[in-house]
């Protein structure tokens, strides 16, 4: 009698990863990952790094993360294993796996190798989106804008009621409004 082939089943996982963090710390959780699947037999067959994204919502204050796609077939050990790993690195946020349809034999999946390929992080692409700091979240310091704003807040500015045409902007301080008042 011969032993009853063992399929497969194909996940998706999605992490996301803190929006500050570094190529090597990024590297850390994608090698971790990688070694996990090794370990448990299950095959990487896509790897898509979406990059910083907005948030729906702020997780561990954070409104912004790295995404990371990665679809293996495996046996739901290895999700587990996974899954755990995943929890107590601090590097990553949130994760979410999703078992798809389909039952796949291991021994005869093909891979193409440009399509399981993590890539290294790129540093400051987003800066106007940066995470605000502690004191900005806290209002206890104004977030810097950006030059356009800047240029848009001052025209608004120019048009406030109680300004006198042709002021060269020194008695409009609230100084001034006191002495009136």
């Amino acid at each position: 009698m011969s032993a009853a082939k063992k399929l497969a089943r194909e996940y998706e996982l999605v992490y996301i990863m803190r929006p500050t963090i570094g190529p090597s710390e990024a590297k850390k959780v994608s090698d971790r990952v990688v070694e996990l699947l090794d370990k448990y037999g299950a095959r990487l067959t896509r790897v898509d790094q979406w990059g910083k994204r907005r948030l729906a919502y702020a997780i561990q204050r954070h409104t912004r993360g790295q995404f990371v796609y990665v679809r293996y077939v495996g046996f739901s050990d290895v999700v587990a294993e996974i899954e755990r790993n995943l929890r107590n690195l601090d590097e990553v946020i949130r994760y979410q796996t999703v078992r798809l349809e389909g039952l796949y034999d291991l021994e005869a999946l093909e891979v193409d190798p440009a399509e399981i390929e993590f890539h290294e992080l790129e540093a400051g692409a987003d800066d106007e989106d940066d995470e605000p700091s502690f004191e900005e979240r806290l209002g206890m310091r104004e977030r810097p804008r950006a030059e356009a704003a800047d240029a848009a807040s001052g025209e608004a500015e120019l048009g406030a009621p109680g300004d006198i045409e042709g002021d060269d902007g020194e008695g409009a301080d609230a100084s001034g409004a006191e002495e009136e008042a």
